[in-house]
């Protein structure tokens, strides 16, 4: 058994933040990751993705975009490359292709893994989302994380279900393919690109949007189940609305199979309607904060089609699903119990009920920027003040 201060589980951008700021801090520690720097973006993206967000805020403690195309949107290849440099940087002390079978306490903390097994007086989890969360009775189906490229399906059409950020996109390589799709359509964020010439990401960091908390929030709950915003990584705007007209057939909220027959909700309209409002009420919070009052374009609201009920795969011509519904939290070697019904780590700025063990990255941990690149430096500075001197962030209360 290997004893050291702190064991980091994931190598991705919230683990490498966390590391950067233990090595400074001149802690001993190691980053155990199943696979490589940033694996999550080797292994489950699509060949073409593009990150949401502007290679501007690609900010990490100590690392910043020094490219020339700062508003540019990184690939996921080029994201990769990012992550090593910054690992490299730093002499990150990961540890590659190693998985963690067990993390339960033991005279502090054992975590056992394929190759190792480390004692540690702290232990931070940054696994990312989890895994992907599949609705039941569909058969076989490709995920997001799986899909790659449309050469990779069968010949025919696709039912996409999930119309955020990641459904969006993948609907719309499918249709510029020449493939017939149809994408079922639940809750989502719409936002548009751009808006009075800024990204909406300028905006949303220029209003407080993203440093906002989660104790700013009516309802926790509802707001860490925020869906992921509908946009695409380039320049342009693409929603159900450019969709519609390029040809994709929209659909309500899936709502289970029979036999060959996929159902949906008769509610793309409300849905449509609801995330049209909030968007509507966002720029409406802009042109305050921007003190515009000369008229400006605003993405028009969607018009959806007739409801339709139920669609015969077979019929339609549908050879494959993909489902893009988000993910589920997957902690099944952790033995402490820290995690609450929905499965998620109960924690407060990222500490937990168990001392000396942490969580980075977690949607809306604390600010609503928690879940994204550049919002996991904040987190990540929250935890390492916490785990070398013992004290909380301001705010910051020990999990329930």
């Amino acid at each position: 058994m290997i004893s050291i201060d702190t064991v980091v589980i994931g190598a991705g951008h919230a683990g490498l933040a966390v590391s950067r700021l233990l090595t400074e801090a001149g802690r001993d520690h190691v980053v155990l990751d199943r696979g490589r720097v940033g694996e999550r973006w080797r292994s489950e993206r699509w060949d073409s993705l593009r990150l949401l967000s502007p290679n501007w805020m690609m900010r990490l403690p100590g690392w910043d975009y020094q490219g020339s195309n700062p508003d540019g949107f990184m690939s996921a290849r080029r994201f990769v490359q990012h992550l090593e440099q910054y690992a490299e940087s730093f002499d990150a002390p990961v540890v590659p292709d190693t998985r963690v079978l067990e993390v339960s306490e033991s005279g502090g903390y054992r975590v056992s893994t394929d190759r190792d097994t480390w004692r540690a007086r702290q232990v931070v989890i940054a696994t990312g989302p989890g895994v992907p969360r599949v609705p039941a009775g569909l058969g076989k189906v490709v995920t997001a994380a799986s899909y790659r490229n449309p050469a990779q399906l069968a010949p025919g059409g696709v039912l996409v279900i999930g119309a955020s950020a990641s459904g969006l996109q993948i609907a719309d390589e499918l249709n510029r393919s020449g493939r017939e799709v149809h994408l079922s359509v639940g809750r989502h964020t719409r936002l548009p690109r751009s808006y009075r010439g800024k990204d909406i990401f300028w905006w949303l960091e220029r209003t407080g949007r993203l440093s906002r908390t989660i104790c700013e929030v009516r309802d926790a709950a509802a707001a860490r189940r925020e869906p992921s915003m509908q946009l695409a990584g380039r320049a342009g705007e693409l929603d159900l609305g450019t969709l519609q007209t390029d040809g994709v057939r929209l659909l309500g909220r899936y709502d289970g199979t029979d036999g060959a027959r996929a159902r949906f909700r008769p509610d793309l309209a409300e849905t449509a309607a609801a995330a049209d409002a909030r968007m509507y009420r966002l720029l409406d919070a802009v042109d305050v904060y921007s003190g515009e009052v000369t008229d400006t374009d605003r993405p028009p609201a969607l018009i959806a089609p007739e409801p339709i009920d139920a669609v015969d795969l077979r019929g339609a011509g549908i050879t494959t699903v993909i489902v893009a519904t988000g993910y589920r939290p997957d902690y099944p070697w952790l033995r402490l119990p820290l995690c609450g019904p929905d499965g998620h780590i109960q924690q407060s700025r990222g500490i937990t009920a168990a001392p000396g063990v942490y969580v980075v990255g977690q949607r809306f941990q604390h600010r609503r920027d928690s879940g994204f690149i550049d919002g996991a430096r904040h987190d990540a500075a929250s935890v390492v003040r916490h785990l070398l001197t013992g004290r909380a962030a301001c705010g910051a209360e020990p999990a329930a």
